[in-house]
């Protein structure tokens, strides 16, 4: 949708890039902490993980709201991205044995395969600058091969996390500092 100015707005932009981030944490410090032996740390991780995973989960329902405009198919497709990494990342919650973690292998797989049409659309409709969309692109296809190659058992998602894990951050910097400068929530 274009404001006044001729401007993409992003809708909920700072609170969607907050939840970026936040999720990025909860996740990063709640997974170890789950996996610890001692209770109280194991239950603030499992805390840590749920909030993960209700921030991923309004992710996706904050940002559908911008790319429905742009292409209703490509809205649903990143909402069901992110409810299915939601509940993939919860079912650590469910597993006794944490080796094998089938789950979040799965979750990071269709995150990355169903976020590359959401980059796309933010290209295509200059949503976002040109070298962040192609980046989200090109970082979420490579995130992507790195699980499926671990499907496989082959031990790679760890060396090519990185491309999309940095576009996380940067793209959610940008929507808090820099994509509300002269536009409407």
């Amino acid at each position: 949708m274009k404001n006044e100015n001729n401007s993409v707005v992003i809708f909920n932009a700072r609170i969607i890039g907050i939840f970026f981030l936040l999720a990025f944490l909860a996740y990063g410090f709640g997974r170890p902490l789950f996996e610890s032996i001692n209770n109280s740390e194991k239950c603030l991780g499992a805390l840590l993980i749920i909030a993960n995973s209700v921030m991923v989960l309004f992710i996706g329902i904050l940002l559908r709201k911008t790319l429905k405009l742009y292409n209703p198919t490509v809205g649903n497709i990143y909402l069901f991205t992110r409810i299915f990494e939601a509940l993939a990342l919860s079912t650590i919650l469910l597993q006794s044995n944490i080796s094998g973690d089938l789950g979040y292998f799965l979750a990071m797989l269709v995150l990355g395969i169903g976020s590359i049409p959401m980059c796309l659309t933010l290209l295509k409709h200059k949503i976002s600058p040109p070298w962040l969309a192609i980046w989200g692109v090109l970082g979420y296809a490579v995130f992507a091969f790195g699980f499926l190659m671990e499907l496989f058992g082959k031990e790679w998602s760890s060396y090519l996390l990185a491309p999309g894990g940095l576009w996380e951050v940067t793209f959610a910097i940008w929507l808090i500092f820099y994509r509300n400068k002269n536009m409407k929530k």
